[in-house]
């Protein structure tokens, strides 16, 4: 007698519909890195700019970190760049939690740490991304 086929058919199925909420969740980030966290550091709004003169870095460092987040938001649908853009995402993450913790107040920390972890589920889900980026840089030299 042969076992059931039917653990095999639907581990596919569990991966695949991990894929999609993944690609759902990578969308949801690009859209919110692009649209209410770069845009007003790239237009100069008032908000943004008020929260990096608290800081002390100005408005050079507002417009380099929306460029990185518009960058990261790009990227994050990109396929081949999606694991390292969240990889480099929670940097940003790491970052505006300092900057929450020594310089604002410490009001919304969490707000990094959250966005931080959703980073992580596509970091870690498309970590062969990843590795495919680092054999292709590799190959290149």
């Amino acid at each position: 007698m042969t076992a059931p086929a039917a653990p095999a058919t639907t581990t596919p199925v569990l991966s695949r519909r991990a894929d999609i909420g993944v690609w759902v969740l990578q969308i949801v980030l690009a859209l919110f890195f692009a649209i209410p966290s770069a845009a007003p550091k790239l237009v100069g709004h008032s908000s943004a700019a008020e929260a990096f003169d608290t800081i002390g870095f100005g408005d050079w460092f507002m417009y380099l970190v929306g460029a990185l987040e518009l960058a990261g938001a790009i990227a994050l649908v990109v396929p081949v760049l999606s694991g390292v853009s969240a990889l480099a995402l929670i940097g940003l993450m790491a970052g505006a939690l300092l900057a929450q913790l020594v310089f604002l107040g410490a009001e919304y920390w969490f707000t990094p740490v959250i966005f931080a972890l959703l980073l992580a589920v596509v970091a870690r889900h498309r970590r062969h991304h990843t590795a495919r980026l680092l054999e292709l840089l590799r190959a290149a030299r």
